[in-house]
C-alpha cells in the first residue's frame, strides 16, 4: 500500500495545479470530474503528510534515545513509544481512506418502498420504514422529495418512491436494499395474535444526465388520466406519464404532479437512475447476481433484517446484529445499525473479502 503514497501526492499536486487552469475552469465537465477526485484525495493525502511527519519524528526520537543516558533516556522512550502509537493509528488510518471507493459515493438515492407479503399489514409497515428514512433523513440534515406515493386504504403504503440528497446518503443508506421483516400484532388482528409480513426496499443512486446516455428515439412515452387522490383537477387532464426504456424494457410511470411536465421530470429522474444500476451491474458481472435479487420477491423468508415489537428488537441476519431498541430504531435513530454494517463492510476490505 505505502509504494502508492508519493505518486497519490504527486497526483494531488498536479490536481490543484489544474484546479487554477482557466482552461479547465472553462469546461464544466473536466471541472467537475477534477474536483471530485481532488476532493477524495484531500484527506487521503492529508493522513500521508500526517505519516511523513510521525515517521521522521520517530527517526529523530530513535537518534536522541541511543545518544541520551540516565533520566533524559526514559523520557525519550517515553516519547519514542507515544509516537510510534500515533504513527500506527495514522498506518491504520491510512489504509481506511486507500479501501476501493464505491462508484456511487456522493450520490443521492432513490428509495422505492412497497408492501409485500402480508396484505395490509405489509402496506403499514411499508409507511413504518418509510417514517423511519424520513426521521433519519431529518436528522442527517439530507433533503427529502417524494417523487411518487400510492397510499393503502387503511392507511399504509402500496408503493412511495423518494428521493434523499445529501452528501453522505449513498454511503448510509445502501446497506438498506432489500426485504424488511415485521413480527408483530396487526391492528386488524382481533384475537392478538403475532404475524410476520414483509415490505421490500429497493436503493438506486441518482444518475446526472452525463453519467446515463438517453437516446429520445429510445423512449416510448405515454400519457394518460391520473387516478386516485391528488386534489382537485389531478384527474380531468392527461398529466401522467408513462416512459418505457425500449432497449432495456424498464418502464417508469409519475402520476403525482398536476402538470405532465413535472411527471415526465420526476420520471427521468427514477428512469436515469434503474439505468444507472443496470448499467453497473452489466460492468460488474462478480455483484450483478446479488444486486439483481437485492429485494428478491418480496418473501419473509429472504429477509435482510427483522423488526419484532414483541421482544423490543431489531436483528439484522447479514452480519449478524441485534439492538433492543426498536423503537428508537423506528424513531430514525438508524445509525446504530448502519455503523455496524458499515464496519462489517469495512473489515471485510480490510481481510480482502469484499
Amino acid at each position: 500500500m505505502f509504494d502508492r503514497l508519493t505518486s497519490l501526492e504527486d497526483e494531488f499536486v498536479s490536481l490543484e495545479s489544474s484546479l487554477a487552469d482557466p482552461e479547465i475552469g472553462n469546461d464544466q465537465v473536466a471541472l467537475r470530474s477534477v474536483s471530485k477526485r481532488y476532493k477524495e484525495l484531500a484527506p487521503v493525502v492529508d493522513c500521508i503528510r500526517r505519516r511523513q511527519v510521525l515517521v521522521a519524528d520517530a527517526a529523530t526520537a530513535r537518534e536522541l534515545l541511543a545518544a541520551a543516558e540516565g533520566h533524559e533516556r526514559e523520557m525519550w522512550r517515553d516519547e519514542l513509544t507515544s509516537i510510534e502509537a500515533r504513527l500506527a493509528d495514522a498506518e491504520e488510518e491510512l489504509r481506511v481512506l486507500m479501501l476501493p471507493k464505491d462508484p456511487n459515493d456522493g450520490k443521492a438515492v432513490i428509495i422505492e418502498i412497497r408492501g409485500a407479503e402480508g396484505g395490509e399489514e405489509a402496506n403499514l409497515f411499508a409507511r413504518d420504514l418509510y417514517d423511519m428514512y424520513r426521521a433519519y433523513a431529518a436528522n442527517k440534515g439530507w433533503s427529502v422529495e417524494v417523487l411518487s406515493h400510492d397510499p393503502s386504504d387503511l392507511g399504509g403504503i402500496n408503493q412511495i418512491t423518494m428521493l434523499l440528497g445529501g452528501a453522505t446518503t449513498w454511503g448510509r443508506m445502501k446497506f438498506e436494499g432489500g426485504t424488511h421483516r415485521v413480527q408483530r400484532v396487526p391492528v386488524t388482528e382481533s384475537q392478538g395474535r403475532i404475524h410476520t409480513s414483509s415490505a421490500t426496499v429497493l436503493m438506486l443512486a441518482e444518475a446526472e444526465e452525463v453519467e446515463v446516455d438517453i437516446d429520445e428515439r429510445d423512449l416510448e412515452i405515454d400519457v394518460y388520466r391520473a387516478s386516485g387522490p391528488g386534489g382537485q383537477g389531478v384527474n380531468t387532464t392527461d398529466s401522467a406519464v408513462r416512459i418505457t426504456h425500449r432497449p432495456t424494457g424498464v418502464v417508469v410511470a409519475m402520476q403525482d404532479e398536476r402538470s405532465q411536465l413535472q411527471n415526465r421530470a420526476r420520471a427521468m429522474i427514477v428512469l436515469r437512475a434503474r439505468l444507472l444500476k443496470l448499467a453497473q451491474e452489466e460492468h460488474d458481472a462478480a455483484m450483478s447476481v446479488e444486486r439483481r435479487s437485492q429485494v428478491g420477491t418480496g418473501g419473509r423468508g429472504e429477509k435482510i433484517r427483522t423488526y419484532n415489537f414483541k421482544e423490543n428488537r431489531v436483528t439484522d441476519h447479514r452480519i449478524p446484529f441485534t439492538t433492543y431498541r426498536l423503537q428508537e430504531v423506528l424513531a430514525g435513530d438508524l445509525d446504530i445499525v448502519v455503523d455496524a454494517l458499515a464496519a462489517d463492510e469495512r473489515a471485510r476490505q480490510l481481510a480482502g473479502d469484499g
